[in-house]
């Protein structure tokens, strides 16, 4: 009883949690990604859809979540059109063990779907159905529906005042920054791309920062997560007070309680003095906890206390100390699994896990590659006093088409590898300066990808080909334009005129 207690506490917490991120926001997708994501990870549901529509013209605007390290986005195969027309029709919640032998809907019309169980939801204001929100294939353990159906009608209770007026904020309160204003805010923090991926991660940050909750970042190692915890901070109402960042699993275990809340004298051997720890560091401003998943489960249960109480006790000592700090935390796992897995604690995780950010990795950021490289070959050329300015075309198709396990880290190591090997006289760093290992790796890409490299401009290939094509035509007819152009299925005014423009003559054969 009292664990079930517990539990709805804990997600009524949550509720509150997303209301009061919800409340700061001016950003009408990013709500929708919010919603949409809260939904999905509160539930343990592999999917979530939101689906807005329009009361006037009746289209919709959706938006997908999807965890990460789940594989690829599955074929709903107009499921959720399905699924939603049925709710909008009798405006009523929508509970399915398995979707595929649903009697509600056509025989076989889900056969080929790899989704099972299906809740949904309709969002009202004023009576007025606006929205619907659907979730898909349930991870948790018992699976119980009906308390799963009951968790997202509250949840659709109290978001859909901000859906509904999320236009009007944005309409009527502070617009959004354009998008140039956007990239060169960040670019002055060393957040440096254009693309589509990267854009809607800076848009996030942006809301992240205009609240003052706790983060999570997802993503792979070395995709700049400490960056995106620093730009957060930055644009803050936190800025004017201290950024503290710790990598929790550079720490040994035996000193990392120390290293958190700090010791008195005389709390183990070797503390000659008092120490204060790395929250009282943060106080009033924000701690970055990077690798968190590597923190062991005794210092979990005390972080858990830290976040509940905003106290903290130094080791040895028998007095707390109140701190406020924000918490930005970071993982290269993904800690819905790790939770999964009893390797981190449930509750703890949804204590971090109020605003989560996906960072996406450098392949799926392709093309930001040029600037970041430009970007870092700069730096290098600066730092060792050279004066090297750009690269040939072979090392930018090299840079633009291998995969980078190592993300930005290891394409700045590339570049600063290049910038090292150069010799002090070189202003473009040739493929014939490559050291033996990715000399090799070029040459296995150029075998492999040749057709892939674009030499030149369409327009170019295009008149390059014409002028073979027509060179070759008048060859076979002896220099005749009139047989020539018949044969060409054009007129001889016309082949008259691409000879000159092209520079087709009897000379240049």
């Amino acid at each position: 009883m009292n664990q079930t207690v517990t539990q709805d506490k804990q997600k009524l917490e949550r509720l509150i949690e997303l209301a009061a991120i919800l409340g700061q926001q001016n950003d009408y997708q990013e709500i929708l990604r919010l919603v949409s994501q809260k939904a999905s990870s509160l539930l343990d549901a592999q999917n979530a859809i939101l689906m807005m529509i329009n009361p006037r013209t009746r289209q919709t605007v959706k938006t997908i979540f999807k965890e990460a390290g789940k594989g690829k986005q599955p074929d709903f195969n107009g499921l959720h059109t399905h699924v939603s027309g049925w709710i909008i029709k009798n405006k009523h919640s929508f509970k399915s063990e398995n979707i595929k032998n649903d009697k509600r809907f056509s025989k076989n019309l889900f056969k080929n779907i790899t989704i099972e169980t299906v809740l949904g939801v309709p969002l009202f204001s004023e009576n007025i159905l606006f929205a619907t929100l659907l979730i898909f294939n349930i991870d948790s353990k018992d699976k119980n529906l009906d308390l799963s159906l009951e968790y997202l009608e509250k949840l659709a209770a109290v978001v859909a005042p901000f859906l509904r007026n999320a236009q009007n904020v944005r309409e009527y309160f502070e617009s959004p920054i354009p998008q140039k204003s956007l990239l060169l805010k960040y670019e002055a923090l060393g957040m440096i791309g254009k693309s589509e991926n990267f854009v809607a991660l800076l848009k996030a940050v942006e809301s992240a920062a205009s609240c003052d909750v706790r983060v999570i970042l997802e993503g792979e190692s070395g995709t700049g997560k400490e960056m995106v915890a620093r730009a957060i901070h930055q644009f803050s109402s936190r800025c004017d007070h201290p950024f503290v960042a710790i990598d929790c699993g550079a720490i040994p275990d035996n000193l990392i309680e120390s290293e958190l809340f700090g010791h008195v004298k005389g709390a183990f051997s070797g503390a000659a003095t008092d120490r204060r720890g790395l929250f009282e560091e943060a106080d009033q401003g924000t701690f970055f906890m990077d690798e968190i998943a590597n923190l062991p489960l005794d210092m979990q249960t005390k972080l858990m206390r830290v976040l509940q109480t905003g106290e903290i006790r130094p080791l040895g000592s028998n007095k707390t100390r109140q701190t406020n700090v924000r918490i930005i935390s970071a993982c290269s796992k993904s800690l819905k699994e790790l939770v999964n897995g009893q390797k981190f604690r449930e509750d703890l995780f949804y204590r971090l896990h109020v605003y989560p950010l996906q960072v996406p990795s450098l392949n799926e950021r392709q093309e930001d590659i040029p600037m970041l490289a430009n970007h870092f070959l700069q730096k290098f050329s600066t730092q060792q006093d050279k004066e090297i300015e750009s690269f040939h075309e072979e090392i930018h198709d090299l840079m633009q088409h291998r995969h980078w396990a190592g993300n930005i880290r290891e394409l700045e190591n590339f570049v600063e590898r290049l910038v090292a090997l150069a010799g002090p006289n070189v202003t473009t760093i040739k493929s014939s300066m490559l050291p033996v290992d990715l000399r090799k790796e070029l040459k296995e890409y150029e075998s492999i990808l040749p057709s892939h490299k674009i030499i030149r401009p369409l327009s170019e290939s295009l008149s390059e080909y014409e002028k073979q094509l027509i060179h070759d035509a008048l060859i076979a007819n002896n220099w005749n334009q009139s047989k020539t152009a018949r044969i060409l299925k054009t007129s001889e005014q016309t082949l008259r005129y691409k000879m000159g423009k092209l520079g087709i003559s009897r000379k240049t054969e």
